[in-house]
């Protein structure tokens, strides 16, 4: 396992195109045991500088955000498709804070931690004003309401795919064409899982239409409209929150953390670990 910082990443390396993925949880042994070291990409900043770039970022460009947990690293290892859709990805926020200890301790690092629910709170506590256009895809339509009201929201829009539509073409499109028709946008908030948000955010930046920030927020909505509650905060800053869920909802949960998780610890050694500046989407004045 090795770490270093990389130069900023040109814009110009952004958008390649990807093969499609097909969305799967099954294990990849042939792939995980033999292949090369992989590289992770993480963002050179903090919660608090990111705030700050998302403050600023406007809605004359596009780029996505994804927030990294553990099962997304083992993804990350299973699927070069995946892989694909981090790289392109504008900003890389490492989600879990038990994984940054564990690399604290068995590898001596330090990496700075975003947890993708605590950036959608600070979104829509410092950041989103009444006035801005907000697009959120995944949750329901009474959690969308309860966004509207509580923030004072005026432009707030949404979609909720049925579940598996990421299997059908047309519902795709149709996800697509609902965010592109209402760009530019201040954020668009992809809610609707793992790897399915990353697969939208892909798109939408492969296809040139949309302009904002896009950000692949998982279940923040559930915690942020009180669908789940969060671990208390004790909990959250020493890296157990994983646990405080799985106590919460081990029907749902018992798989991930307790058989496909530990995973991680033997597919560490092969994951090569870089900071990359974020230089290349700093706006040069600040949004007015």
């Amino acid at each position: 396992m090795l770490y270093n910082k990389k130069p900023a990443m040109e814009a110009s390396r952004l958008g390649y195109p990807c093969k499609p993925m097909v969305n799967t949880d099954k294990s990849l042994p042939t792939v995980t045991e033999h292949a090369l070291p992989l590289t992770v990409q993480f963002s050179d900043c903090d919660l608090s500088q990111f705030m700050k770039i998302a403050a600023n970022f406007g809605s004359d460009t596009f780029a996505y955000a994804v927030t990294p947990n553990v099962d997304h690293l083992i993804r990350f290892c299973d699927d070069a498709s995946f892989r694909e859709l981090y790289r392109t990805a504008g900003f890389v926020l490492l989600d879990s804070r038990f994984l940054a200890y564990v690399l604290r301790v068995v590898a001596g690092l330090r990496l700075p931690t975003s947890p993708g629910s605590d950036v959608t709170a600070r979104l829509f506590d410092d950041v989103i004003a009444p006035d801005d256009k907000v697009v959120v895809i995944g949750g329901t339509a009474e959690q969308a309401e309860i966004l509207s009201m509580r923030y004072g929201l005026k432009a707030l829009r949404h979609l909720n795919p049925p579940m598996g539509f990421i299997n059908d073409p047309a519902t795709v499109e149709e996800c697509l064409r609902f965010v592109e028709n209402e760009s530019p946008f201040r954020f668009c908030l992809l809610a609707v899982g793992c790897p399915q948000q990353e697969m939208l955010a892909k798109a939408l930046q492969s296809r040139g239409r949309a302009r904002g920030l896009a950000l692949c927020v998982g279940a923040s909505i559930n915690f942020l409209t009180g669908g789940e509650r969060r671990a208390p905060k004790w909990i959250q800053h020493a890296g157990l929150e994983w646990l405080y869920r799985l106590l919460n909802d081990p029907t749902r949960l018992a798989k991930r953390y307790l058989v496909r998780g530990p995973r991680i610890f033997l597919l560490l050694p092969r994951l090569h670990f870089e900071q990359r500046p974020v230089a290349a989407f700093v706006p040069e004045k600040p949004r007015p």
